[in-house]
């Protein structure tokens, strides 16, 4: 992957441009130090307790548990996200899990996680979780993100969820950290679109429900949704 795709979306690269249409977020920098300590895994000693005082501050600015991340990687592969979803209420809980994860610890590894990122907890319906293809700075197509079962409610909703999105990538177009770039979003209760996250165009970010990479960009595909089950009526017979 392009090392210079993966800096230009970082959350520390965009925010600042875009900090309108997403969660509130602090940052807390780290050196080379605290960025090798998270790239072993260290739970404990002093690098660790560094990180956890400068964490402090921040995650207590923020009601109730926090979501922390690094700019380039969620924990999303720890035990933590698969219960919680990722919510932690203690800075020592937080460097605990990032540390945890392996997605994690790669990217600082590769020198990806130039930061700590510091997010109030937001416990999100997954139906309302989508995320956008944009080339040439153009919404091309959008996905249900979480591919877990079809949701029913979203049949009556696509349209009008399409018609955000391309609403929102038209304002922000000029503002976008790449011209050719996968955007996921959440649509809040009031319709409202928050961006969760940037990746680069193009493998190793899933192309979820459009299946593949390779296909003609120049046309709009539209949202993609979990076909509903199959029903089988009359007389069915079925051999092996």
């Amino acid at each position: 992957m392009d090392n210079d795709a993966v800096r230009a979306c970082m959350v520390s690269s965009w925010y600042q441009d875009l900090a309108d249409h997403t969660f509130p977020t602090s940052f807390v920098k780290l050196s080379e130090a605290e960025t090798a300590a998270l790239a072993e895994g260290e739970v404990d000693g002093d690098i660790p307790a560094e990180v956890q005082r400068r964490l402090r501050l921040p995650m207590s600015s923020f009601p109730g548990n926090c979501f922390v991340f690094t700019d380039s990687v969620a924990p999303t592969d720890t035990e933590r996200f698969r219960g919680k979803r990722g919510a932690v209420y203690s800075p020592e809980s937080a460097w605990r899990y990032l540390a945890e994860s392996e997605k994690v610890r790669e990217a600082a590894r590769k020198g990806l996680c130039g930061h700590i990122c510091v997010r109030p907890f937001r416990r999100m319906s997954i139906p309302r979780e989508f995320r956008l293809f944009i080339e040439g700075s153009e919404l091309k197509a959008m996905s249900q993100y979480w591919l877990v079962r079809h949701f029913r409610r979203l049949e009556g909703r696509k349209d009008a969820y399409w018609s955000l999105a391309s609403s929102l990538v038209k304002e922000i177009s000029w503002r976008l950290p790449l011209p050719d770039v996968v955007m996921d979003i959440y649509v809040t209760g009031r319709n409202e679109i928050l961006i969760l996250d940037f990746n680069p165009w193009g493998l190793p970010t899933s192309p979820l429900l459009l299946r593949t990479w390779d296909r003609d960009w120049n046309y709009d595909t539209g949202i993609k949704l979990i076909a509903p089950p199959t029903k089988l009526s009359g007389d069915v017979n079925v051999s092996f």
